[in-house]
């Protein structure tokens, strides 16, 4: 019988168990919907990107396109070529599982059948629960119920000889220009392989150089992931045999994003409101010129600058800097984290939902972490532990590259260099953030 691979958060031909299930069925159309109620809020970074992802994969299977609600578009595309089945992902997002849901009821009255068969996750969302059969809050009773848990080796390969379909009315993907000044990693299912291959040389180190922004510690692996390019599965396939620092910190870093994928699950509202519901009613300020100065990388703080600066430039952050500047915003300037989160998403290549908004609920103190509101990070202080030599500031921010201290640089400095004074006193807001939580605890 005839089915249809429904691609969406898994843009690969290996280790992918919904398409081998489809090509089991016979004859298979890979389709691709571009959703506007996806596409549309994406900002430039993530749709240029999985444009070039579909291109990749459309490369490797005869992909057709179609614009519009998924909702009317894929009964048409299986009714066009006569499927008895849809074949997906499952999606735990919270559009996305709405979505699938409004499309399996307009398939099934279509007498058309949507087939799930695994998800964007090495382990799926709402498998991993305590004793009782709830979810965890806390993420490392979590992890380790996670690691316990396991999770299927990868899928095999796709066959050869596959007999596929496409649609006559098969649409043009759209062009979509970045912005001056952007620049963004290749996409695609082989591009990801060779990234996850490069770090792997620097797998051993990965514990000890991962917070350093300044060098390339991390794996970059995050927007591969984000839309399936690589399969989480893969990755921790190849980790399996590995033991040290390096490989338990990496897979540690896998379960994070499924920690959070699970949260976001259970919480769907979390997305956009307060986990910890209290901290709606604490008091912040209107973004306003300050929040202005932080998105534009002028702060005055070097290494939050960096961070804001190299996300406009490679629609990238290191972890770490995430995290500085995150505080830096609710902290310093006492904007909502909400305010931050658009932005990242807007620009970052990798903006997942879950792993972002909860990352940035962390940062804010008002999320699953048990530390409670008042860690504030202190932009100079993480500058000089996590960027000794300055590189990442240096490289970033290049008016500083040359003045002696660029972490605190003198008002001179700053004069000669044309880089400006720090818009806050970071001790005066750090006591701020502190009263104003008394106030709400109060």
């Amino acid at each position: 019988m005839t089915s249809v691979m429904w691609f969406r958060r898994d843009l690969r031909t290996a280790d992918n168990p919904a398409l081998l299930a489809a090509v089991a069925d016979g004859p298979t159309l890979p389709l691709f919907v571009l959703d506007p109620a996806l596409f549309g809020p994406s900002g430039p970074s993530r749709r240029h990107y999985v444009v070039e992802s579909l291109k990749a994969l459309g490369r490797d299977v005869p992909l057709s396109v179609l614009h519009g609600d998924p909702v009317r578009r894929v009964v048409e595309a299986a009714q066009e070529v006569g499927a008895d089945a849809v074949h997906v992902a499952a999606d735990y997002g919270p559009y996305g599982h709405r979505r699938d849901e409004a499309v399996e009821e307009a398939l099934q009255a279509a007498g058309i059948a949507l087939v799930r068969t695994g998800s964007p996750y090495a382990v799926a969302p709402d498998r991993v629960t305590n004793g009782s059969g709830q979810p965890y809050k806390v993420f490392t009773p979590f992890s380790k119920a996670w690691a316990a848990h396991g999770w299927r080796e990868p899928a095999g390969p796709l066959p050869e000889n596959v007999t596929w379909r496409r649609l006559e009315g098969s649409e043009d993907l759209p062009d979509v220009p970045l912005p001056e000044g952007l620049e963004l990693p290749a996409a695609g299912e082989a591009a990801a392989l060779e990234a996850w291959h490069d770090f792997t040389a620097k797998l051993a180190d990965y514990a000890d150089r991962r917070n350093e922004p300044g060098v390339e510690g991390t794996s970059r692996m995050s927007h591969h992931l984000k839309y399936g390019e690589i399969h989480p599965r893969t990755i921790l396939a190849d980790l399996a045999g590995l033991r040290g620092k390096g490989p338990d910190t990496y897979r540690n870093e896998i379960a994070w994003r499924e920690f959070y994928a699970d949260v976001l699950f259970q919480r769907p509202d979390s997305a956009r409101q307060y986990l910890r519901t209290e901290f709606a009613q604490m008091q912040y300020d209107e973004p306003g010129a300050a929040f202005e100065a932080w998105c534009e990388g002028r702060t005055g703080f070097p290494i939050v600058d960096a961070g804001m600066r190299q996300m406009r430039s490679v629609g990238w952050m290191h972890n770490r800097v995430r995290m500085i500047t995150g505080s830096f915003l609710v902290k310093d300037l006492h904007v909502e984290w909400q305010h931050g989160a658009r932005y990242f998403l807007h620009w970052l290549v990798d903006g997942d939902l879950a792993s972002n908004n909860h990352g940035w609920q962390w940062v804010a103190g008002t999320g699953t972490d048990a530390a409670p509101y008042f860690r504030v990070f202190n932009p100079t202080s993480q500058g000089r532990k996590f960027d000794p030599d300055a590189r990442y500031v240096r490289r970033w921010v290049p008016e500083l590259a040359d003045v002696e201290d660029p972490h605190e640089p003198s008002s001179a400095d700053r004069k000669a260099a044309g880089y400006p004074e720090p818009i806050v006193d970071h001790k005066v807001e750090r006591q701020e953030s502190l009263d104003r939580y008394a106030a709400l605890k109060g």
